[in-house]
């Protein structure tokens, strides 16, 4: 039979790998696979959290957004313009995507859906949400 032998390092060997996981996880923001529309880039500073969805051929107007229970909803619609029927077009490819979309994307627990921006410019949507001020670093002074 084959046996572990629990020693002091192994131990102290795991409690740092877990502090090191729990380090670089600052957040439960998550990606998802390639080819899920809109794309999007996140990231964040101590005073708040950046998204940017990335929807060319979508009227701005058209976009709902929403944040409820740390909950970011990103939905529309993008729509191409293909021949109508009446054309006799004959498609070969569409690779576009073209159609109604929603993301959802979990925030952190500090970020303050009361102070929020949106602004789309080029296809870009850009949406910065502020963390609360009581969650944000202060520094202090040494009298």
């Amino acid at each position: 039979m084959y046996g572990f032998n629990f020693n002091e390092s192994f131990i102290n060997e795991l409690e740092q790998l877990e502090r090191l996981f729990q380090r670089n996880l600052t957040s439960n923001i998550r990606p998802v696979a390639r080819g899920t529309f809109p794309a999007i880039n996140l990231g964040s500073t101590p005073q708040s959290v950046e998204v940017y969805a990335f929807v060319p051929g979508v009227d701005p107007k058209t976009l709902d957004i929403q944040i409820d229970k740390n909950l970011l909803t990103v939905q529309g619609e993008r729509q191409l313009d293909l021949p109508n029927e009446q054309e006799k077009a004959t498609i070969y490819a569409q690779e576009r995507f073209s159609g109604k979309f929603k993301r959802v994307i979990t925030l952190p627990d500090d970020a303050d859906a009361t102070k929020v921006s949106a602004n789309c410019k080029n296809g870009v949507l850009h949406i910065s949400i502020q963390r609360r001020e009581e969650a944000q670093p202060k520094r202090i002074e040494i009298h």
